[in-house]
């Protein structure tokens, strides 16, 4: 008969007791909800999708479950946490720059219209009552002096207007002569007897006329007083008179494209400047002495020119060209005053 085996079927042991295991159990709970939560937050994020928070759930997951301390577990989740969760508060980089702002600049601002070019010989600027551009010599003003006379001989003067068979003229005292401002003037004398006369200046009376004084022609100085008066107070006044006659412009002798001058002639008012057309815009001439207005270096010499009498009226001239001492109509006038 078989005897029974010496081995003997383990037993449980008395003394074991058994005890549930709760860390580890609540370290997996742990990791479990921070990774339902890790994929809640990112399957609503706007923009998100399940997949970016399945995966992001499953890298804490992982983190956790490869580390043995729960603490590092925590901490490690906590970080994938913050950086799936989406900044609420706006990046620098999205913040506007001074570089973006749009700011006006100088060369926004409208520009001055340049003014439109007239049609030669047509153009006029309005003129005023109140001369502008007048010397010593204004309109409306009433002055003093003495009458003397001279002979003037084939009418010719510092005016340069040459000869004449008008013999109602003058010759201005060099203060109110003004560096031939005063050329082509015309002027009313009275005589203390009351007898009026109308003059035109084309001459200079140098000292010892003074200032006032009018040096006549004898044929005019006759209308007034007897030759053998030698001198009379006088009341003189400028005049704006009618006129059939049209300004003409002549070229000093010697003039060419490269040096010239340029007088106005037949002006029923006295004038105030005369300007030449360049490729900056115009140009206002020197008057002499002698009444013309000189181009030194021939700047506008044949070219359009521009005239404006002491009432600030101005028309163009068009080109003319370089005649000297040739008289050129011009078929316009200034207006009467």
């Amino acid at each position: 008969m078989a005897s029974s085996s010496h081995r003997r079927r383990p037993r449980p042991d008395q003394n074991f007791e058994w005890r549930p295991v709760r860390g580890p159990l609540l370290a997996v709970a742990a990791v479990a909800a921070v990774a339902l939560v890790v994929t809640l937050v990112v399957a609503f994020r706007p923009g998100g999708t399940a997949g970016a928070g399945q995966g992001a759930a499953d890298r804490a997951v992982s983190a956790a479950s490869s580390t043995a301390s729960p603490e590092a577990g925590a901490s490690t989740t906590a970080a994938e946490t913050a950086s799936a969760t989406p900044s609420k508060g706006p990046s620098a980089s999205s913040k506007p720059t001074a570089s973006a702002r749009t700011t006006p600049t100088a060369s926004a601002a409208p520009s001055a219209t340049p003014a439109r070019r007239a049609a030669a010989g047509t153009a006029r600027t309005p003129s005023t009552t109140t001369a502008p551009a007048a010397g010593r010599i204004r309109p409306g003003a009433s002055y003093q002096g003495v009458a003397t006379s001279y002979d003037v001989g084939n009418g010719d003067g510092a005016c340069s207007f040459g000869p004449t068979d008008d013999v109602m003229t003058a010759a201005m005292n060099t203060a109110d002569y003004e560096t031939a401002k005063a050329c082509g003037a015309y002027v009313s004398v009275r005589a203390a007897s009351g007898t009026s006369i109308t003059v035109r200046i084309t001459n200079e009376c140098p000292a010892p006329c003074a200032a006032g004084q009018l040096d006549l022609s004898r044929q005019a100085f006759a209308k007034l007083a007897p030759l053998s008066a030698g001198r009379i107070a006088i009341t003189w006044s400028l005049l704006s008179p009618a006129t059939s006659d049209t300004v003409s412009i002549r070229y000093k002798t010697g003039s060419t494209q490269y040096w010239c001058g340029i007088q106005a002639i037949g002006h029923r008012n006295p004038l105030a400047r005369l300007e030449v057309r360049t490729g900056g815009g115009w140009l206002a001439l020197t008057r002499t002495g002698y009444n013309y207005f000189l181009s030194e270096q021939g700047t506008g010499c044949g070219g359009e020119l521009r005239l404006t009498d002491i009432y600030g009226e101005q028309f163009t001239v068009p080109a003319l060209p370089v005649r000297p001492d040739t008289v050129q109509r011009t078929g316009v006038q200034f207006a009467r005053h």
